[in-house]
């Protein structure tokens, strides 16, 4: 999705259309990461900073982990719309002067939308989208020598089997704090890859079946995702198998419960299967 009519629904008041929106990458005054965390230090080496264009150049980030050497998952709310991508694994890529562009740090790919994303088909509150899940195909692979472990898909129907409160790690490039004082809050951070641990907040809701809530809330430890930490992993604890990709959180505070789309639908793992052939 394009970044400026997200910004415009965010500013007409329906913040929870995607508080976790893709952040304008130029110009780039700072990334709008994961919030209360903490540098990833290399404990999700696959996953990585995604900018996409549009016909002007270089217009919004989302976050993305690599399932293999040339395939990234993501959010459709990313790739859709895009003319072009390109993928860095490098855990700070803040300060690269070849940022956002093209070179030898980044690797150029195409954007998939998944062809039942829809914005607005969603059920309930906030009923933002559906099939919330993009890929980025690589035109070369990333090597083994910089990346050697993937992302995992789950097994179908992995979520339904998770109890209340479990244990999930959250990962990616957004902001990471909110400054207060002198004028408005605002959100912002560096281009870096960050992590927090979170929990599932588990039991039936309206759209249960096609996302999943963790709490978001700076308590015990945990922390959660924000502006433009779209399309990262939300993964179970001690492995790096993918729950979902966040999605969007429901307030501009990035507090409370944030959602993230599932992959462990069987229509989705066979869509992303079918890119890892």
């Amino acid at each position: 999705m394009r970044v400026r009519p997200l910004l415009l629904l965010l500013g007409s008041g329906f913040v929870v259309a995607c508080a976790d929106a893709p952040t304008a990458a130029v110009p780039t005054p700072r990334p709008v990461a994961v919030v209360h965390g903490q540098p990833d230090a290399e404990r999700h080496p696959y996953v990585g900073l995604l900018i996409f264009d549009d016909a002007e150049g270089p217009a919004w980030a989302c976050s993305g982990a690599l399932l293999s050497p040339t395939v990234v998952l993501t959010a459709s709310h990313c790739t859709a719309g895009a003319v072009a991508v390109r993928f860095w694994t490098d855990e700070v890529v803040e300060g690269n002067p070849e940022f956002p562009f093209s070179g030898t740090t980044s690797y150029d790919g195409v954007a998939y939308t998944n062809p039942d994303f829809c914005i607005g088909c969603g059920n309930g509150l906030p009923g933002f989208d559906i099939r919330d899940i993009g890929i980025v195909v690589l035109s070369e692979p990333v090597p083994t020598s910089v990346v050697s472990t993937y992302a995992q898909l789950p097994t179908a129907g992995l979520v339904e089997t998770l109890e209340n409160k479990t244990a999930v790690d959250v990962v990616g490039y957004g902001v990471q704090e909110q400054v207060h004082g002198g004028g408005p809050p605002f959100w912002t951070g560096i281009w870096a890859r960050y992590y927090a641990p979170t929990q599932l907040v588990s039991g039936s809701f309206v759209h249960s079946e096609e996302f999943i809530r963790l709490t978001a809330n700076p308590g015990g430890g945990k922390g959660g995702t924000c502006f433009g930490d779209s399309g990262g992993p939300d993964i179970l604890s001690g492995t790096s198998i993918v729950l979902a990709v966040n999605s969007y959180v429901t307030n501009g505070n990035c507090t409370g419960v944030t959602y993230s789309s599932r992959v462990d639908i069987p229509e989705v793992l066979s869509w992303i299967e079918s890119f890892l052939d």
